[in-house]
């Protein structure tokens, strides 16, 4: 194994080392911290998956989709296209288009990445589903990128019954809503004031409504914006919050007078 790595390191100076397979033997069994100094000694920008027991850099949960965020304050999801890794030509339960792009949006809410696995043929060609469920993420993202790259995590659980992301300075809301949405989205514990309301893909503002302030207590209102059925995305409509400054949420149980 240390043979390998250091033919890896020597010829290819790996940006990324990705390990599996870690639960075999413990860290010490591994000697994972010899193995953590061996790569950082060839190269000390390089990254590692957390799958050196302990010793890496990022979290890798696969398959199942973390409830609450991983502890690693970096972290990817992995996950198969269909139920397997690699070409399995007997697995025809291929995700879809709208399920692959909501896992995508829950990894990305969450501070995460999405590892998304294809399955090429012996000949090096993508089966053709694969290729129809790249080509529309590819497309969905082209008119929605800006609500997932370079972007950062979004509000806590609670506010808001979905995905969301942030703006890297915290001053724009996205909200990740499935296609036919007729019910006006809910936002709870906004303590800002909005400067503007849009869909992604459209610059026409829309309306939104400010419920149960009163005007004497800490407690923000409940926000809700409704979304013309024209303007939504067939898989998942990204709506742009606006905010007056970096967003700012009531934490609190409810009380009149206090931030309770």
């Amino acid at each position: 194994m240390n043979g390998q790595l250091d033919e890896l390191a020597k010829q290819y100076n790996p940006d990324l080392w990705w390990f599996d397979g870690d639960w075999e033997h413990s860290a010490e069994e591994w000697d994972a911290t010899g193995v953590r100094q061996k790569l950082l000694g060839y190269n000390p920008n390089t990254i590692i998956n957390g799958r050196l027991q302990g010793y890496g850099d990022y979290d890798t949960p696969e398959q199942n989709f973390p409830v609450s965020r991983p502890v690693y304050k970096w972290w990817e999801l992995c996950m198969t296209i269909n139920d397997n890794w690699g070409y399995q030509p007997q697995d025809k339960n291929f995700k879809t288009p709208y399920e692959i792009i909501s896992i995508f949006t829950d990894a990305v809410s969450y501070g995460g990445n999405l590892l998304l696995d294809i399955g090429p043929k012996g000949d090096g060609s993508i089966p053709p589903e694969e290729v129809n469920l790249l080509k529309e993420l590819g497309a969905w993202n082209k008119k929605n990128g800006e609500g997932v790259f370079n972007t950062i995590a979004g509000m806590p659980q609670g506010h808001y019954y979905g995905a969301s992301t942030l703006s890297k300075d915290s001053t724009i809301l996205y909200l990740f809503v499935p296609a036919k949405t007729s019910a006006p989205v809910l936002i709870k514990g906004l303590k800002n004031s909005i400067k503007k309301v849009c869909v992604l893909g459209s610059d026409a503002p829309l309306t939104y409504k400010i419920v149960g302030k009163i005007s004497w207590s800490v407690v923000p209102g409940l926000t809700f914006i409704t979304i013309p059925e024209n303007l939504q995305d067939k898989y998942m409509s990204v709506i742009k919050v606006e905010l007056n400054g970096k967003l700012d949420l009531y934490r609190g149980k409810g009380g009149f007078l206090t931030n309770e």
